[in-house]
């Protein structure tokens, strides 16, 4: 029977059972929107992730403790403290001429405190170098000095929103907060930054490292070091260079037993993509399973069609169809449904994504609204393969009823 014949009749007989027929489609329609949004909402995060962290600059080298080989992430990421990396180290690196600057870090969680109000955020012990590092301006006062660092006097610069959830619209340079019970004086206010990934970077709090170590945490480790270089270019040679100074600095001879990380921006966003790639295909494919879920609901629904129209199916071969003709009949319909049921989703998918990307911009961040080819195919793919395979059971039953007792089925 030719193609157009077949969908036409499929039209047709879909027509007779419309609400039947807009059951069967909606979990099709569920499972394509799904894969879509998906697909579309993992990209968008992905941009975002990605945007933020090439702020950061291309021209970056950081130094972690601990070892982080392809396999997995420095056993830091794990709360495992490694105390490797020392003061001393940033001073080597610090020779590397290809440095612009460079500033050493430790942070952690405190509790800071103004008057009755209490915040736990994010503490911060960097270098006086820490806004060329960071590419960061000030908003108000000034950053703390070589001599601030070096006499561990306690001054601290804060973030937008914690001056605005402290101090509103007074000034707060010269106010005295609190942290871990060590009164500190404010001398600034950092520029809005926004978010990285799911933390605030808004409501720090940034004090000389000399005062971090010895007032707020107590060590004499370094959690980081960061290098802001004099071209991206410089790149590769420093990252090795990195790794000769501080090999002779631990005394490692043997590579495989460094005790330190090196990260640059860019394969920090290539680790990245790579993950949330794995993670955005992967949700799709859990979504893609709601279509097989479908499937079934589709074959039970095309089942009890075959049996409420066993006595057409008799009559058409009583006046001469073949079987073949009556397989095809019933396996179009069932890709016609899942098909129509691909499309719907696909655009109800497409509408949803573009509504989370439309909020998402409202709230200021830079989200990115992509629909890729190859989630639409998936979606369409996958939609018609269900109603493929899952139709062709019905059909072939419908197929293989003999005219006679189909014709005396009450």
């Amino acid at each position: 029977m030719h193609l157009a014949r077949l969908i036409h009749l499929a039209f047709k007989s879909l027509k007779l059972n419309k609400k039947r027929t807009s059951l069967t489609m909606l979990s099709i329609v569920i499972g394509v929107a799904a894969v879509i949004i998906i697909m579309s909402v993992g990209a968008g995060a992905q941009s975002l992730i990605l945007n933020q962290i090439s702020v950061l600059g291309t021209d970056v080298v950081s130094v972690t403790p601990g070892y982080a080989d392809d396999d997995g992430p420095p056993a830091s990421v794990y709360g495992i403290q490694v105390t490797t990396l020392k003061k001393k180290d940033a001073q080597a690196l610090a020779k590397i001429l290809e440095v612009k600057y460079i500033s050493s870090y430790v942070e952690g969680t405190a509790m800071v405190k103004y008057h009755n109000e209490n915040i736990s955020t994010k503490v911060i012990g960097a270098d006086a170098s820490y806004l060329n590092v960071e590419s960061i301006d000030l908003v108000k006062g000034s950053f703390f000095t070589k001599a601030d660092e070096d006499g561990v006097v306690r001054v601290a610069v804060i973030g937008w929103q914690l001056a605005q959830d402290f101090f509103g619209d007074d000034n707060p340079i010269g106010k005295k907060i609190k942290i871990k019970k060590e009164t500190f004086r404010v001398i600034g206010t950092l520029e809005k930054r926004g978010s990285v990934g799911f933390e605030n970077q808004d409501s720090v709090v940034v004090i000389p490292i000399g005062a971090a170590q010895k007032l707020i945490f107590g060590i004499n480790h370094l959690h980081s070091i960061a290098m802001k270089l004099n071209s991206e270019q410089d790149v590769p040679f420093v990252e090795q260079q990195i790794k000769d100074i501080l090999r002779q600095q631990h005394n490692i001879d043997d590579p495989s037993q460094d005790d330190f990380t090196v990260y640059t921006v860019a394969n920090f966003i290539e680790t990245l993509s790579n993950i949330t790639n794995a993670l955005k295909y992967f949700l799709a494919i859990i979504a893609a399973v709601s279509l097989v879920v479908g499937g079934v609901g589709i074959m039970n629904i095309m089942l009890v069609s075959v049996n409420e129209r066993t006595q057409e199916i008799g009559l058409r071969k009583a006046v001469g169809a073949r079987s073949k003709d009556i397989q095809e009949q019933f396996l179009t319909e069932s890709i016609t449904v899942t098909v129509l049921g691909g499309v719907v989703g696909i655009l109800i998918g497409v509408l949803i994504s573009g509504l989370i990307a439309a909020i998402a911009h409202y709230l200021d961040y830079s989200w990115s609204f992509v629909i890729t080819l190859s989630s639409i195919l998936l979606g369409v793919g996958v939609s018609a393969l269900t109603g493929t395979l899952f139709g062709w059971y019905p059909a072939k039953r419908a197929a293989d009823l003999q005219p006679v007792e189909s014709l005396r089925y009450e």
